[in-house]
């Protein structure tokens, strides 16, 4: 396996907003194409986004989902993206970094270029959402200078996402991470309401969600398939009757004290991982 941390180099004052002494970076996970099984392998690419509130990116939707999903022989991108006071758009802009590097070493990474999926959960699957819907719109092509949907993802995973920029004191706090004093830009919060956003050019989704989440409520799930489904988008949607808000993998291996709560939500990952094969 080859395991490397890329830094993201972001020209803050060009997106207009500021950095901060922390830098953010890709953790690249790639298994080894083997003579004996298969030597010209390509495999799908997930690139993840952490939750955190746009405050921080979780270590529980980070490496312990990596080397599950390396487990089912893909590749894997975790993206430790800015958070606050870093300001919209430098977290579209480093996400759209990842896909593009995925695509640039496809041949040395074994990327199978029709399938890279942007994955993420709670603020990390509104960022991902988020992606999914914006990352043809112009501020992103010319800050990279693209022209052929270089950056485009073929899919999105979205784990007890946020979606309305609006709605609810969960939904606020993220945006005022997101958005610092441009919190009251009514034109910016319409963008990053993701259900408002979905376009033909949103790839298919794979979502799920907790009913009995109580910090990001399930609504945000529903109104974003309903968003798809109006548009035409193919989407797999799992409303799954018990569980808390940030499961993740749902096991020990990301609760400390785990004692099998919610452990019929574990499904989640292997019917996502279908679902990737499937695209």
């Amino acid at each position: 396996m080859k395991y490397e941390i890329l830094n993201i180099d972001i020209d803050y004052e060009k997106i207009g907003t500021k950095g901060t002494d922390y830098k953010p970076y890709l953790s690249v996970y790639i298994p080894d194409n083997s003579k004996e099984i298969d030597l010209n392998r390509k495999r799908p690419t997930v690139v993840i986004c952490p939750g955190g509130g746009y405050s921080m990116t979780s270590d529980r939707e980070a490496e312990p989902l990596a080397f599950k999903l390396l487990a089912a022989d893909l590749n894997v991108i975790v993206v430790r993206f800015d958070v606050r006071p870093v300001q919209f758009p430098a977290q579209i802009l480093e996400v759209a970094f990842a896909i593009l590097k995925a695509r640039e070493m496809a041949e040395e990474w074994n990327v199978d270029t029709e399938k890279i999926v942007v994955m993420g959960f709670s603020a990390g699957g509104h960022l991902a959402a988020s992606y999914g819907n914006l990352w043809n719109k112009d501020f992103v092509k010319e800050y990279f200078g693209l022209k052929g949907g270089e950056n485009k993802p073929n899919g999105m995973i979205l784990g007890y996402p946020v979606i309305m920029s609006e709605g609810n004191e969960i939904s606020r706090g993220n945006m005022i991470n997101l958005l610092g004093d441009k919190i009251n830009d009514k034109e910016l919060l319409k963008l990053l309401s993701c259900e408002k956003q979905v376009s033909e050019d949103t790839p298919p989704a794979f979502i799920w969600h907790t009913f009995e989440d109580a910090v990001v409520t399930v609504e945000n799930s529903l109104v974003m398939a309903s968003a798809l489904k109006e548009k035409n988008i193919n989407t797999e949607l799992h409303i799954f009757p018990h569980g808390r808000h940030g499961l993740s993998l749902c096991n020990s291996s990301v609760y400390k004290e785990y004692d099998g709560f919610a452990s019929e939500v574990q499904c989640w990952i292997d019917m996502a991982i279908r679902w990737i094969t499937n695209l």
